[in-house]
């Protein structure tokens, strides 16, 4: 197992992407802190978890409040004692367009988005340090994983304050990287593309928008959750002990594409 005795805080684990890695993290030996602002479904998550011989409890967590994120970590410490992962996952999605956007709006996704995976990843970075710096030197230093997006590089104008805050989190990997590589620290990110998950759903109920979606995926179809929960699972990994500062684009294709495919429904 790739993670076998670390413990790993995975935010937005409620659901969607978050819940696959939460599950992915415990089949691969972790200890998971299920952390989310939704109580119902963020333990049924943890009980689902435990109840399939995998590790867990449920924290409820606003990642945007600093409290709530300082009683995130002693929690984590309380259960587990150490920290080793964190998946900094949670976020919310703006539907507006540009002309029509709210101050209130715009500063919601990015109070959620982007301020509350800076607070998630300075607490826990700091907690990795001590454990560097006031242990043994055994075991891995740690690693983090930030949730970006492909619309961290194609702006939507329906969707312009979560564009903003994934571009956000793709120059904070970068930044965070450097100032945490002397520790041995790794940071990372994910960047999916059109991921079947119920923030998509609330997007994509329109089919000729699915279409148009679907025509910029070269693979002709959506991402699955656990297809994304896979790659966190390998960076938060000592398999991938040499990669930090990057971020790793799930997209079917989009990326690289310059045109759109036919698409067939």
């Amino acid at each position: 197992m790739l993670l076998a005795g670390k413990v790993a805080i995975v935010t937005g684990a409620a659901q969607g992407i978050g819940q696959a890695c939460a599950e992915r993290l415990a089949r691969e030996g972790a200890k998971v802190v299920v952390a989310d602002v939704n109580d119902g479904l963020g333990t049924k998550v943890a009980e689902g978890i435990k109840s399939s011989g995998g590790e867990a409890f449920f924290h409820q967590c606003d990642v945007a409040e600093r409290l709530d994120v300082h009683n995130l970590i002693a929690a984590a410490l309380a259960r587990y004692e150490r920290i080793d992962v964190l998946v900094n996952n949670a976020a919310v999605l703006d539907d507006k367009p540009f002309l029509d956007l709210e101050e209130a709006e715009f500063d919601r996704v990015i109070r959620t988005n982007l301020k509350g995976s800076f607070l998630c990843a300075q607490a826990v970075a700091r907690q990795l340090v001590k454990q560097i710096t006031e242990g043994d030197g055994s075991g891995s230093p740690g690693a983090i994983v930030n949730m970006s997006s492909v619309n961290a590089w194609f702006g939507l104008p329906d969707h312009v304050a979560y564009s903003v805050s994934k571009g956000g989190i793709a120059q904070l990997t970068k930044s965070m990287a450097i100032a945490l590589a002397p520790y041995g620290i790794r940071v990372n990110a994910v960047g999916p593309g059109s991921i079947a998950t119920p923030m998509l759903d609330e997007v994509i109920k329109d089919k000729a928008f699915r279409t148009k979606v679907l025509s910029r995926t070269p693979l002709g179809r959506f991402g699955k959750p656990e297809e994304i929960a896979a790659i966190v699972a390998w960076l938060a990994s000592d398999e991938a002990s040499y990669v930090t500062g990057t971020t790793v684009y799930a997209d079917g294709g989009r990326m690289p594409l310059n045109y759109v495919v036919p698409v067939n429904e």
